[in-house]
């Protein structure tokens, strides 16, 4: 089975930063390495505070590192739904803050000299169906009503035939991995550091923070901000159970011909995003979507559907890279930034950010730091952790919450997989009171693991693509060994004793 590999990471040096191995102490601890993590540390920094930033594996080697990389303040048909749901200031917050955030990202780039390959493009939302032509129309209206230059458009160039479309202009694509490791390279010195494999293990709340990491060392810190993609540190504000997780894909494709100039998503399921990147073979085309819910179904049907997609539109020469991704969102589709909980002042959280987290990190960054530095932002109410459900939203969260009720019975009462593992393939085997999730790998070793996740004890899925065990609950992911790829989970799987361990020998 084909490998998955990002371009982004591919594309780019590894990083090599400490393993932090003395207590410290800063005014702001950033647990996280993402994109979030980097520009809230970097513009902490800016402002003369001492910061820390921890990393349990390598910076930028997460969400970012496996995103379309599309700066945009277009989040789908997004505007028209706020405008409605919350009202027109909370619309104009969302749509003030992803605007700045574009242009934040496009001034550090230039004033830094960051060669991140950035390109100001156009971005679409086209359809092929007729019913989301008015949506389009409607979507178009209120976001120039909110000052973004965007217009209806019939025909945006693209090689099929499609109903209509929304352009947004001054938008903007560009390379994540190096953009943030610039950011990165100017964060340590003056108090500040950037610490890898530095897994935080435990936050103990006070005037002054004390966190704890697999290392056995500890910081204390005057202000920490979750940037970890999911929040690592709940602090009872139950986010566990108003978000959700997805997975989606993407292939770097070499084709004849040229995409018309811009970046394009459709407005309908299943989803489709168009867009090039300049890499030194020649060009790519980047072509995602197939999003699903985490842990349901097989992943290689998703990529095999894209594969068909881009080879009925496009002459393909070859398909050097593909990736897959996780996002998490809220039930409202709105991120949460701010205070983790109400009247807690020096804990952030940046989360949820749904397949928008390039703009939405820059955003998180702009936020925290406003707060941490005046205590308050103009964008702070739109984003704010602790904002009231409106009905369609109190469903969501009963939906969600009776899914996971669901998964977790069924996971339970479901059978076992049964024959002979071979190379490369997974299997679910009786354990003694138990499940045992086996995986024999390409060199003939056999990986056994009990498939219970350690966040909230739902049983585990094999994802064949990615070669790892995923949980349909809250979307945390473990590597066939056991180990944490994906929060919320911050324990590793256990691994069975002995050779059987209790498994039919039959079966491995």
């Amino acid at each position: 089975m084909e490998k998955t590999k990002s371009y982004w990471l591919e594309s780019t040096p590894a990083t090599n930063y400490p393993t932090l191995d003395k207590d410290i102490s800063v005014d702001v601890a950033v647990i996280g390495g993402g994109l979030a993590g980097i520009s809230a540390a970097y513009l902490l920094k800016q402002e003369g505070l001492r910061v820390a930033v921890l990393e349990a594996d390598r910076i930028c080697q997460g969400t970012t590192g496996h995103s379309t990389a599309k700066i945009t303040s277009q989040h789908d048909l997004i505007y028209a739904w706020l405008d409605k749901e919350f009202g027109r200031e909370r619309a104009q917050q969302y749509a003030d803050a992803n605007e700045t955030a574009v242009k934040t990202m496009a001034d550090i780039a230039k004033s830094q000299k960051i060669d991140c390959d950035f390109q100001w493009q156009p971005a679409y939302v086209y359809t092929e169906q007729d019913k989301y032509v008015e949506e389009i129309q409607k979507e178009a209206e209120i976001a120039a009503a909110l000052g973004i230059a965007a217009e209806y458009v019939q025909d945006p160039g693209l090689p099929f035939a499609v109903k209509a479309a929304l352009r947004f202009e001054g938008q903007a694509q560009f390379h994540p991995r190096k953009y943030v490791l610039a950011l990165a390279q100017a964060i340590p010195g003056e108090g500040c550091e950037i610490y890898e494999n530095t897994k935080v293990v435990g936050i103990e709340e006070g005037k002054i923070n004390s966190i704890s990491t697999d290392t056995d060392k500890k910081i204390r810190a005057d202000k920490v901000v979750l940037a970890t993609h999911f929040p690592i540190h709940d602090a009872l504000g139950f986010y566990f159970a108003r978000m959700y997780s997805e997975r989606s894909y993407i292939l770097g494709v070499r084709a004849e011909g040229k995409l018309p100039e811009g970046m394009f998503i459709t407005a309908e399921s299943p989803g489709r995003s168009l867009r090039t990147q300049a890499a030194e073979e020649g060009e790519l085309l980047l072509v995602g979507g197939e999003h699903h819910k985490t842990g349901a179904g097989e992943e290689e049907p998703h990529f095999q559907k894209l594969t068909e997609f881009v080879r009925s539109n496009f002459a393909v020469s070859d398909i050097p890279y593909r990736w897959s991704a996780q996002d998490y969102t809220t039930v409202d589709k709105i991120p949460y930034i701010g205070h983790i909980r109400k009247g807690k002042e020096n804990i952030f959280v940046a989360t949820g950010f749904r397949k928008w987290g390039i703009s939405t990190s820059t955003v998180a960054a702009l936020i925290i730091r406003d707060l941490i530095l005046w205590g308050n932002s103009p964008w702070q109410d739109v984003f704010n952790p602790q904002r009231g459900f409106s009905l369609k939203s109190a469903g969501k969260l009963i939906s969600i919450n009776a899914d996971v009720a669901k998964e977790l019975v069924a996971g339970k009462l479901a059978g076992s997989d049964q024959g002979q593992v071979q190379p490369g393939e997974a299997k679910v085997v009786p354990g003694e009171g138990t499940k045992i999730g086996v995986y024999r790998d390409t060199e003939g070793k056999l990986h056994k693991v009990d498939i219970t996740c350690t966040h909230f004890g739902c049983e585990l899925k094999w994802n064949s693509a990615e070669r790892t065990w995923d949980c349909p609950c809250h979307g945390s992911r473990f590597s066939p060994d056991g180990s944490v790829v994906d929060g919320p989970a911050l324990k590793p799987l256990s691994v069975p004793g002995g050779e059987e361990s209790g498994v039919d020998p039959d079966i491995i």
